[in-house]
């Protein structure tokens, strides 16, 4: 079929744009710090005066499944998401569309310098992996004396 043909359903065919779309400018990121689209799990990372804090929003993984990592100054999140349908009904159910990613994933983050792997606690709550890395005592801010 044409990329150029337009049939009678018009929702179908926006849908095909859309996907269109997405297949040529989804892939990239919106800036040279952000992830890839559609990345599993989503984070936000950020800092305070003490700490780099990492938010990975991965609801519905059992915490017994995330793995959590730093080595050579990356920090590795990893882990697997099991499907919410239940086994018996997947036998007579049909999945038509399916939007809720599925299975394993595994985020690699570059951390500062100034971060100390020595100094990292992680925590999941209500569907939220917070991942908490202290700095070192050199790179914290300091005040001075003015003499």
């Amino acid at each position: 079929m044409s990329d150029l043909y337009f049939g009678t359903d018009l929702f179908g065919e926006f849908d095909r744009l859309q996907r269109q779309m997405a297949s040529l400018f989804g892939g990239f990121p919106s800036s040279i710090r952000s992830g890839r689209f559609g990345a599993f799990p989503q984070v936000n990372i950020g800092s305070t005066d003490d700490s780099i804090e990492v938010v990975a929003f991965a609801p519905g993984v059992d915490p017994k499944n995330l793995d959590v990592s730093i080595d050579k100054g990356l920090l590795t999140i990893s882990g697997e998401r099991q499907t919410a349908q239940p086994d018996a009904a997947s036998d007579d159910a049909r999945t038509y569309a399916q939007e809720r990613f599925v299975g394993a994933f595994r985020r690699v983050i570059e951390l500062p310098q100034h971060a100390d792997p020595d100094k990292v606690t992680a925590q999941y709550s209500n569907g939220c992996l917070t991942v908490s890395i202290g700095k070192r005592e050199t790179s914290k801010p300091r005040a001075i004396t003015v003499q």
